[in-house]
């Protein structure tokens, strides 16, 4: 088999196609998840421990250029050396809100199929040779 032919088998499977289309919308879904904790989780976060930004705690290990902003978004730009504190506890933070909702979602899949796999199986019609000794026994019960 050539190449080309078995690499097309290959990416044309249903189990790579469906790994694609989780591969994009896992992508979305990261996004939604980072700007609900950038945009809502954040700031209220920082409106309860006193207005602390998070995205600006870090500990500079160099100096700063002249005209260069002490904030971290200027100093990361100017290219000094810091530890962006901040940012990691964001990214955490953004972390456990994906694993959190990734939990909900499987576990409500397996309460579904759970629930289907309770349904017990619909009776089996009875064979022609089963229906037949059925008439035969009622025939008999009728004539005593």
């Amino acid at each position: 088999m050539g190449f080309v032919k078995e690499f097309k088998e290959f990416a044309m499977k249903g189990n790579v196609m469906d790994m694609a289309v989780g591969v994009i919308i896992g992508g979305a879904f990261g996004k939604i998840v980072s700007s609900l904790v950038e945009d809502i989780i954040m700031p209220l976060v920082s409106l309860a421990t006193g207005g602390t930004d998070f995205s600006n705690l870090f500990v500079r290990f160099g100096e700063i250029p002249e005209g260069v902003a002490n904030n971290y978004a200027a100093l990361k730009e100017a290219g000094v050396s810091m530890f962006a504190y901040g940012a990691f506890i964001q990214n955490i933070i953004d972390f456990l809100i994906i694993a959190l909702c990734i939990f909900l979602m499987i576990k409500a899949m397996n309460k579904l199929s759970k629930k289907k796999a309770e349904e017990p199986a619909p009776e089996p019609e009875p064979s022609a040779e089963e229906k037949l000794l059925g008439e035969i026994r009622d025939l008999l019960k009728e004539k005593k």
